[in-house]
């Protein structure tokens, strides 16, 4: 696919008119201006109860930064140094799709609001402002990562992919998988980073509701930044399988629990592309000395754990939502993806914002292949809110969990075809933030 580059699309008019009234300005930061690159990134932290950057964390950081398309709120005639008082920014990345396909996504992040200036409608603007952006520069889809649940629906968002919280009492849990044929082996941090990019490209690939990542990502959770805190803590691992070849990388840290020289086990990121490599990753964990509990978080919710240990009561599992959809153009999105059963319906979708509102005929044939047409003067066999599709769409959700919970409106066997057609395999996940 061709991937656009966000930085392209200006700043959205209805939202600068909008702030203007009310004494703000709303505009796209120039990163190659360095009080507005600082201005941006010191808020962006602020916003997330962040330390002060030093100037290495922020050097750090603006190399991930500059390739986005960061959008700032100032009060009208700020000073150039002065920091603003709401920030977002974001750039267009493939996300993989049912079938393995990729679809262009509008990725947003470090959406904040100063605490001196919440309840002015600045976040409204931000989050409608990007919809409007990306449908303006022809993407189809937006996602997000959340620090709060009760935001975005009434943009349109929905929950889209969960994702499982471990924590495994190593004593209670044991072990009861195999040992794979292979060999698991220490690495620095810079070799780490390098290692869970190579993977994770890789896999994320077969596997619904993952997006690229980036080279700041992996510095980051692998320690190689320098501005990274505790970064000496980091260690990493990785899983080579008989052939020598790289199938597997495990980053953690280990924190020592109270004063007994034992000690909780960490999981930053697991990425893994075989069955090996899985077990092989969470046996060296689980079995590691000194250490009585192990915890990860962002596993997709097919992960083997479970069935790898001995008692699988010694594995609690907390799932939560994780990753975030919003369709906009809804024809390109819904035949963007394969289907696992084949469905002939009309959907009704209500868009508040209006990108994907209207009456819509999808089929799908035998193939899994989707074609959308308007349904003008149709019955609806299914009546929705964009924000429940965008949660359906990547094959993660049961229709029938939403239709019960009255947010699908439809006979049980309109939305038993439904759920068979959307299903997607393997699980869809989401192994990291943004």
């Amino acid at each position: 696919m061709t991937t656009l580059d966000a930085r392209d699309t200006p700043a959205d008019p209805t939202s600068i008119e909008r702030l203007r009234s009310a004494g703000l300005d709303y505009r796209v930061v120039d990163f190659s201006d360095d009080d507005g690159a600082n201005g941006f990134q010191r808020a962006a932290d602020r916003g997330f109860l962040g330390a002060e950057p030093s100037a290495e964390s922020l050097a750090q950081a603006r190399k991930t930064f500059a390739e986005r398309r960061n959008v700032a709120v100032y009060e009208i005639d700020s000073p150039p140094a002065a920091l603003p008082v709401a920030t977002t920014n974001a750039w267009v990345t493939p996300l993989t799709v049912p079938g393995g396909g990729e679809v262009g996504m509008w990725a947003i992040s470090m959406v904040t609001v100063a605490a001196t200036h919440r309840r002015r409608g600045i976040a409204r603007s931000l989050l409608e402002g990007e919809l409007r952006a990306a449908a303006a520069a022809g993407v189809p889809l937006a996602g997000l990562t959340v620090s709060e649940a009760t935001i975005y629906g009434r943009y349109g968002f929905g929950s889209a992919i969960p994702v499982a919280r471990f924590a495994v009492d190593t004593r209670q849990a044991g072990w009861g998988g195999a040992t794979p044929p292979g060999r698991v082996e220490y690495v620095d941090r810079e070799t780490l980073a390098v290692d869970i990019g190579t993977v994770h490209d890789r896999v994320r690939r077969g596997v619904s509701g993952r997006i690229a990542g980036w080279e700041g990502r992996w510095e980051g959770v692998s320690g190689a930044a320098a501005s990274v805190p505790d970064r000496d803590k980091v260690r990493g691992v990785r899983f080579l399988d008989e052939e020598g070849e790289l199938r597997g990388v495990l980053a953690y840290t280990l924190r020592e629990k109270g004063d007994s020289f034992r000690f909780s086990l960490d999981v930053g990121i697991l990425v893994t592309e075989t069955p090996d490599a899985v077990a092989a990753l969470w046996r060296f964990a689980l079995q590691h000395d000194l250490v009585d509990e192990v915890t990860a978080d962002l596993r997709p919710l097919d992960d083997p754990l479970p069935w790898l240990v001995s008692d699988p009561r010694g594995v609690t599992q907390v799932v939560h939502d994780h990753g975030w959809l919003r369709i906009l153009d809804l024809p390109v999105a819904l035949s963007a993806r394969r289907y696992s059963a084949p469905l002939d319906t009309v959907l009704r979708v209500d868009d508040p914002l209006g990108f994907a509102r209207g009456d819509w005929h999808l089929r799908v044939d035998g193939d899994g292949a989707a074609t959308v047409e308007r349904a003008e003067g149709a019955e609806p066999d299914i009546t929705l809110d964009v924000s429940v599709l965008s949660s359906l769409y990547a094959g993660g959700v049961r229709a029938a969990s939403l239709h019960g919970a009255g947010r699908i409106t439809a006979e049980a066997s309109a939305v038993e075809a439904l759920d068979r057609a959307l299903i997607a395999f393997p699980v869809p996940s989401l192994d990291i933030w943004y």
